[in-house]
């Protein structure tokens, strides 16, 4: 770890003086170590101002592999503390983080909450055909009951008109987007449904051993510009995701609702933030509560009516606002409040 962190360091001060005089050094944490210490030293060398996007602490996500009191963990905490507070200005994405920025690191921190990218829509049924026999090619549960040419599990085009259609009696498509990482339980989905990253092995381990009858189920690695049309494509999506503070908010999730998809969520303190009960999704705690949800939501499927359409029609009318909406919004007037600097100048650095 120290080597690690001491060739890291030369390595990203070495960049950061090499580069264009900034007025401001924009950096996310995590990861902080040791990029804020970096950036701080970088921002008095060239003047710059420091702002710091809180996505969650360093420290908590360390704590997964070696424990809360491990001396590496308490060392990464006591870290972020001190440099944290020798920023300018920081950001945070969520109104409890801001809370807890406070009360234990006496930083305070203006909430922007995680917005979705603007390619993260409804996808027209066209191209959900053609993801979908582009799946179909390498994953099994894309592929039609009857071999057709023009025919997807979900979708079919018309010989003579070319127009796509769903097939009737298709079957329902969940997502779950994980990096298979400590912070998501994949077992809980899988435990409901029975009635790249580290752990993606042990999960490919439980699917194989499991017997569904009405259940297919594939692990994709999708190429960037597929991602976003699968979640404009999907019926339902399923978070897993369990903050290792209790403070951030999934990405997934921001990202499915930019797709009008509704979403099964696990509890965590401060989902309530992002994930509406019973308005645009519903929060679940164990596998036996998402069992019945499901089991609800795909009662009438695909009938359009029951809780999984009206979910997908209030997000179509809550229209969000755009990750570039809401930079423009709340961080440019807050930089020429604090730095009295042109709102100009700070977008242009954005």
């Amino acid at each position: 770890y120290v080597l690690k962190v001491i060739v890291q360091s030369v390595q990203l001060l070495y960049t950061l003086l090499r580069i264009d005089q900034p007025s401001y050094i924009l950096l996310q944490n995590p990861p902080g170590l040791p990029s804020i210490a970096v950036a701080w030293v970088a921002g008095l060398f060239w003047g710059s101002k420091l702002i710091i996007d809180w996505h969650n602490y360093g420290y908590s996500i360390m704590s997964l592999s070696h424990g809360r009191n491990h001396p590496l963990v308490l060392i990464a905490k006591w870290y972020e503390k001190l440099f944290g507070r020798l920023s300018d200005y920081n950001l945070c994405v969520t109104d409890a983080m801001k809370e807890d920025l406070w009360v234990n690191f006496k930083i305070k921190a203006v909430t922007l909450y995680d917005k979705p990218a603007s390619y993260f829509k409804e996808t027209p049924l066209d191209l959900q055909h053609n993801l979908y026999m582009k799946l179909a090619k390498d994953y099994e549960p894309f592929k039609p009951r009857y071999v057709n040419a023009e025919r997807s599990a979900f979708t079919e085009r018309d010989g003579k008109g070319g127009n796509v259609v769903k097939i009737r009696g298709r079957p329902a498509l969940l997502i779950s987007s994980t990096s298979w990482t400590e912070d998501e339980d994949f077992s809980v989905l899988l435990r409901a449904l029975e009635g790249k990253g580290p752990l993606k092995d042990y999960y490919n381990g439980l699917i194989q051993k499991l017997h569904f009858k009405h259940i297919q189920i594939c692990t994709p690695w999708l190429e960037a510009e597929d991602y976003p049309l699968l979640l404009g494509s999907a019926d339902l999506g399923v978070c897993l995701h369990k903050s290792s503070s209790g403070l951030d908010l999934p990405m997934k999730v921001v990202d499915m609702f930019g797709c009008c998809l509704p979403v099964c969520a696990i509890y965590f303190k401060c989902l309530h933030e992002l994930v509406k009960h019973n308005e645009n999704g519903l929060i679940f705690r164990d596998s036996k509560e998402l069992a019945e949800q499901l089991k609800m939501l795909f009662s009438e499927f695909p009938s359009l009516e029951g809780k999984l359409h009206s979910f997908r029609q209030n997000l179509r009318k809550s229209r969000q606002l755009r990750w570039d909406e809401s930079w423009d919004q709340i961080v440019l007037p807050l930089g020429c409040q604090i730095h009295s600097c042109s709102c100009t100048d700070l977008g242009n650095n954005e």
